[in-house]
């Protein structure tokens, strides 16, 4: 049995894959930040490198 520790986030246009202990939970699905989680209500980015996801 494999145990899944690491899962993409959950918002659509975000890249980061997100450790699942570390994650911003909402309705049940991992984020990688508040941004992604809250549906980037400001336009803001996760702001991790590399990633350009934002609404």
């Amino acid at each position: 049995m494999t145990t899944v520790t690491q899962m993409k986030c959950a918002c659509d246009s975000c890249l980061c894959i997100v450790s699942l202990e570390s994650a911003v939970m909402k309705d049940e699905k991992p984020y990688c930040s508040q941004a992604c989680a809250d549906g980037h209500p400001d336009g803001a980015g996760c702001g991790h490198k590399g990633c350009t996801c934002h609404s």
